[in-house]
């Protein structure tokens, strides 16, 4: 039996290797730096910044969905899935739909007019599974990214301009 369940503050540990398994399975096994400590504050604080969904096969956690509220100048409200993963042994039961599914319904609950992720052009198998749900590709953006010192050394050139 698969089951849906809103993440809990002991749910940390269990996030935090589902996070892992994620950057093993992208290739990036190094790149997936956070903490408990910051997961616990991040998620579970008083100005939470992500909510989390946990999967469950048969009472073994399965898999997650990770998002977070943002804000189109366009269209208002949205939702930006951040990571959505079922372990290996878990996949083909219908489990990502079902995590997808319910993200969604968060979206369309909060009056959003967006729910938005991102794939990596080598998952194909990913690929697919979204577009048989409806979801399209936008081949024209790119996305952008400022990453850990640099973000300060950007600030500070604006001090200079």
């Amino acid at each position: 039996m698969i089951s849906l369940r809103p993440a809990e503050k002991n749910d940390v540990p269990l996030i935090l290797s589902l996070i892992r398994a994620l950057a093993e399975y992208e290739r990036e096994p190094d790149a997936a730096r956070l903490t408990e400590r910051e997961l616990l504050r991040d998620g579970f604080g008083p100005d939470a910044w992500f909510d989390c969904i946990i999967a469950e096969a048969d009472g073994e956690p399965a898999g997650f969905a990770l998002y977070f509220p943002v804000y189109s100048t366009w269209e208002g409200r949205s939702l930006h899935l951040e990571d959505i993963f079922v372990k290996p042994e878990f996949r083909g039961r219908g489990i990502g739909k079902k995590l997808l599914t319910s993200v969604a319904a968060i979206a369309a609950e909060r009056g959003c007019a967006r729910l938005q992720w991102d794939v990596l052009d080598w998952n194909q198998p990913a690929i697919e599974f979204y577009q048989s749900l409806g979801a399209v590709m936008i081949p024209e953006w790119r996305k952008m990214r400022v990453t850990g010192d640099s973000i300060q050394a950007l600030a500070d050139s604006g001090a200079k301009a």
